[in-house]
C-alpha cells in the first residue's frame, strides 16, 4: 500500500517538474531564461515550446511588436524666445532582448527612460530653431498665397529645414542613445504644438487685429468703389439732363419763333383786330372776380372798354 502512494507520488512530482519545466513561446513574443534573476543563454525568439530548468529558472517575455510611447506635453522655450507645448509621440521596439533585460528589466523601465531620452532631445532641437520651423514644412510659392497674406512678413520667411527635418534629427540623437539599451526607435514625431495661454492670447489678439485691418482695407476700398461709380452716375445725370435742358430750350426757342413768326404774320393782315385781340387776352389774364384796378379815364388799357370800335 505504502508501494503504491510512493509510485503515485513519484508520478505527480515527475508531472509537476515537467509542467514547470515547459513553457510556450508565441509569434509575437521572446524570451530570456534567468537563473536566480541573472540571464543565461541566448535569448529565444523562435515561437513554441520550450523547456528550462523548473524551479530554478524564470521565463522573462518581451514583446517583438512594435511599441508606443507617447510623450508628456512640454513647455519648452524656441529660440526667438516664444514659448510653447510641444507634444510628442514615437514608436519603438525591442531588438535585443538580453541586453534590454539587462539595462531596464522591463517596459515599464524602458517607458521611463525613453522620457528622458525623447523628451530632452525634443527639447534641446526646439531650443536650437525658430518657430517658424517646427510649425511648417516647406516653403511657401508666393503666387499661391492670397493677396492681403502676401503682406504679412512672417508668413513669407523662408525656413531651412522645417518640421520634418526636425523631428528626424531628433530621432537620429535619441536613437544614438538608445542603441546601446537594447531598443530600436522607429519614428518620432511631433504631435502637436501650442502656444502657453499667454503668449497664446496675445497671438489671437494680433491675429484678430490683423483680420481687421484687412477687413478695413476691403471696406475702404469698396467705399472707394461706391464713391467712384456714385460720381460716375451724378456725371452721367448732369450730362442726361444738360442735353435734356438744351433740347427743351432749343424746342423753346423753335416754338416761340413759330409763335412769333404766327403772330407777326396775324399782325400783318390786321393790326387793329390783332391789338384787339391780344388786349382781350391780356384783359382775362389780369382782371378776375378778387381783382380790383384803378385807371385813368386816358389809360391806354382802357381804350377798347370805353368807346365801340
Amino acid at each position: 500500500m505504502n508501494r503504491r502512494y510512493l509510485v503515485v507520488g513519484i508520478v505527480l512530482a515527475v508531472l509537476v517538474a515537467a509542467a514547470a519545466s515547459a513553457f510556450r513561446v508565441g509569434e509575437t513574443e521572446q524570451v530570456i531564461i534567468t537563473q536566480f534573476g541573472d540571464p543565461i543563454g541566448v535569448p529565444i525568439k523562435d515561437p513554441g515550446l520550450h523547456f528550462k530548468v523548473p524551479f530554478i529558472q524564470q521565463a522573462n517575455y518581451f514583446d517583438k511588436r512594435f511599441l508606443e510611447w507617447d510623450g508628456n506635453r512640454n513647455q519648452v522655450p524656441t529660440k526667438d524666445k516664444r514659448f510653447i507645448w510641444v507634444d510628442t509621440y514615437a514608436r519603438w521596439r525591442i531588438v535585443d532582448p538580453l541586453r534590454f533585460f539587462q539595462r531596464l528589466r522591463d517596459e515599464r523601465g524602458a517607458q521611463s527612460r525613453l522620457d528622458d531620452i525623447l523628451d530632452g532631445e525634443t527639447r534641446n532641437a526646439v531650443a536650437r530653431y525658430d518657430l517658424i520651423e517646427l510649425v511648417r514644412n516647406t516653403n511657401r510659392n508666393p503666387a499661391d498665397i492670397p493677396i492681403e497674406a502676401q503682406e504679412e512678413e512672417v508668413i513669407l520667411n523662408r525656413i531651412e529645414k522645417g518640421r520634418d527635418r526636425v523631428s528626424r534629427e531628433i530621432l537620429e540623437r535619441a536613437s544614438s542613445r538608445t542603441a546601446d539599451l537594447g531598443i530600436e526607435l522607429l519614428d518620432l514625431r511631433i504631435k502637436r504644438i501650442n502656444y502657453v495661454d499667454e503668449v497664446q492670447r496675445d497671438v489671437f489678439a494680433r491675429m484678430i487685429a490683423e483680420r481687421q485691418r484687412i477687413a478695413e482695407l476691403y471696406r475702404s476700398e469698396g467705399q472707394g468703389e461706391a464713391a467712384r461709380i456714385e460720381g460716375e452716375r451724378e456725371r452721367d445725370l448732369q450730362r442726361i439732363q444738360s442735353e435734356a435742358f438744351r433740347m427743351a430750350e432749343d424746342l423753346r426757342g423753335k416754338a416761340d419763333a413759330e409763335a412769333t413768326a404766327i403772330y407777326a404774320a396775324a399782325y400783318g393782315r390786321d393790326a387793329a383786330f390783332y391789338s384787339f385781340t391780344r388786349s382781350l387776352e391780356m384783359y382775362e389774364k389780369m382782371i378776375d372776380p378778387g381783382t380790383t384796378i384803378i385807371l385813368g379815364t386816358d389809360s391806354e388799357l382802357l381804350r377798347y372798354l370805353e368807346r365801340a370800335r
